[in-house]
């Protein structure tokens, strides 16, 4: 058997740069036999909240007894957790087959034209192929940038079409404002399928929204966040809330969760319309037993607790800080950060920087944009009193240890900044 490493294949660098547009990944699933034509599909674009918003949608079709593929990144713990069946990563094997069978396609095209796939469009063709092969019923897919030429846009319409908050990111592909941003998102809509989008806060935004919407004949489902009362935590880290008079909970304990289950379930409804059978019932058990790692996570309840959030946007940071007073309002926070280069990080500084009383900055070890821990300290003393302390460490082992020794018994540590630095962290502990 052939001596082969697909994760190592899918990242080599020479396929690392983005290059957005559709030709290269029609062509390659074309060679491929068109695997994304045996599958129905909900897709997912936004800035915010789309991990957490597949995640519940998922669970609420793999509820209601459907064989449910879930494709998501970036990956948290594990590389194959970005492509799933039924909550079942997919197996090593499957994924050495399955991605020697797409390199045979790439290298064809690569010596035909000179133009081989990027990371993300070979990611979309092994998971296409996985869902095909497994004959899931339906699989939901998140976008992996901006949406209109995102290799996942090679879908026909898929059953539904999700837009989750927008905000700024990735402005040098998707444009400086939001109404440009939602514009590049709303690509994903198509002429048959259902739209839900979240009430966005941005009237350029939501405008774009809608008239992609009419350019194909659809109507726009928006949740009416007046309908939703966000619960308190309880001893057990269950969040419970109501949304449309109708009682849920969660385990996942950010502020923001409720409103990203609120997207799900008016979802859930327009699949439901389309004949998928989702009682309320279906819908209520899919949204308790949704999980999804590094989002406002608690991973350890020991002291001090320790909580993990892959906020690394000023929206992220903004609902983290909502999450951080909610649940633990009072207590010490100590921050450990970690950040992209590319990132707004001064913004992100700013919205939690009145809840820190101390901060441990560390240089990420596993990426390329990572920005040095004295430079992301010397940011920091920007935003902050002089009272509060700032150090700087060389490792996430010794990041943690220092953070939790600050914290004290009575304190909270806080690591965000990056979905890159989560399973670092979780090591570290």
């Amino acid at each position: 058997m052939e001596e082969f490493d697909p994760i190592a294949y899918i990242n080599e660098p020479r396929w690392q740069k983005v290059r957005p547009g559709l030709e290269r990944i029609t062509e390659l699933l074309e060679r491929m036999g068109r695997p994304q034509d045996h599958l129905k599909f909900v897709h997912v674009a936004g800035t915010n909240g789309k991990g957490s918003t597949c995640a519940y949608i998922a669970s609420i079709l793999q509820e209601g007894g459907y064989r449910t593929g879930l494709f998501t990144s970036p990956y948290i713990i594990e590389f194959e957790e970005r492509i799933r069946v039924n909550g079942e990563n997919i197996p090593s094997d499957a994924l050495r087959d399955i991605t020697l069978f797409v390199r045979e396609h790439s290298e064809a095209m690569a010596e035909l034209s000179g133009e081989h796939p990027t990371e993300f469009e070979l990611m979309t063709a092994v998971s296409f192929e996985h869902f095909a092969r497994s004959e899931c019923d339906i699989v939901v897919c998140e976008v992996g940038l901006g949406g209109r030429l995102d290799s996942t846009n090679i879908i026909d319409p898929p059953e539904a079409c999700v837009i989750t908050r927008i905000g700024l990111d990735h402005t040098e592909f998707l444009g400086d404002t939001p109404a440009k941003v939602a514009a590049e998102k709303a690509g994903i809509i198509k002429s048959g399928s259902a739209v839900v989008s979240w009430p966005q806060e941005d009237e350029g935004a939501l405008k774009a929204i809608f008239d992609a919407a009419k350019r194909c004949g659809a109507s726009v489902v928006v949740p009416n966040m007046g309908l939703l009362e966000v619960g308190s935590v309880s001893a057990e880290g269950i969040r419970s809330f109501t949304y449309d008079s109708e009682s849920f909970t969660t385990k996942l304990l950010g502020s923001y969760q409720p409103s990203n289950a609120a997207l799900a379930i008016e979802t859930a409804r327009q699949l439901r319309e389309r004949g998928w059978k989702l009682p309320d019932d279906v819908i209520e058990r899919g949204v308790a037993n949704t999980s999804w790692p590094g989002r406002f996570e608690v991973v350890s309840d020991d002291v001090p607790v320790v909580v993990v959030d892959g906020g690394h946007n000023p929206q992220g940071a903004e609902v983290l800080a909502d999450s951080l007073r909610d649940v633990f309002d009072g207590r010490r926070i100590v921050f450990l950060m970690s950040v992209l280069a590319d990132k707004d990080f001064p913004a992100m500084i700013e919205q939690v920087a009145p809840l820190g009383v101390a901060w441990v900055c560390v240089t990420s070890p596993n990426a390329a944009r990572a920005l040095s821990a004295d430079d992301l300290a010397s940011e920091i003393r920007k935003h902050v009193d002089a009272s509060v302390v700032i150090e700087t460490a060389d490792g996430f082992a010794s990041a943690m240890k220092r953070a939790r020794e600050i914290a004290g018994s009575d304190g909270v540590v806080c690591a965000f900044g990056s979905l890159y630095s989560i399973a670092e962290i979780k090591k570290a502990l």
